[in-house]
């Protein structure tokens, strides 16, 4: 039981993450087309991101709300996290030449190496969600023990 308000928790916290990074982007989608306009990725892959990104982000805060799709969130959670990760460790090794940051509201105010701390924080309580939330067999489990 503990663990499982554990994981309502921190998943509630990586829900709110992905849909204030969605709709941050979606409410200045203009500024947020622009900055991925400046990133030093070739430009085909820039404009497939504007088209991608804050759908991808929406979609994996909604798998986190429904216990059927929960793991499957989490895991994408940890993927688009660990890839944005990736690209600030890039930058923080001065391997682009510019450092544009497309992020949406407060989160553009972070340093690079904030940003990487927070990207980590949310990596991590992504991890512990999964670990600690119960799987099918778990539940069934839990649901014969209950009905006794």
């Amino acid at each position: 039981m503990k663990k499982e308000i554990i994981a309502d928790i921190l998943v509630t916290l990586i829900f709110m993450m992905f849909l204030y990074a969605a709709f941050s982007k979606y409410f200045d989608f203009s500024g947020f087309k622009r900055a991925m306009g400046n990133q030093p990725f070739p430009v085909w892959l820039s404009q497939l991101l504007v088209i991608v990104l804050p759908p991808a982000e929406v979609i994996t805060a909604t798998l986190l709300l429904f216990e059927k799709t929960r793991k499957s969130g989490l895991i994408a959670t940890i993927i688009l996290m660990i890839t944005f990760t990736f690209y600030i460790i890039a930058i923080l090794l001065h391997l682009y030449p510019a450092e544009p940051c497309t992020c949406g509201g407060i989160i553009r105010l972070l340093t690079w190496k904030q940003h990487l701390l927070f990207n980590l924080f949310f990596i991590a309580i992504a991890v512990i969600s999964l670990k600690i939330t119960p799987g099918k067999r778990q539940e069934i489990a839990r649901s014969a023990r209950s009905s006794l």
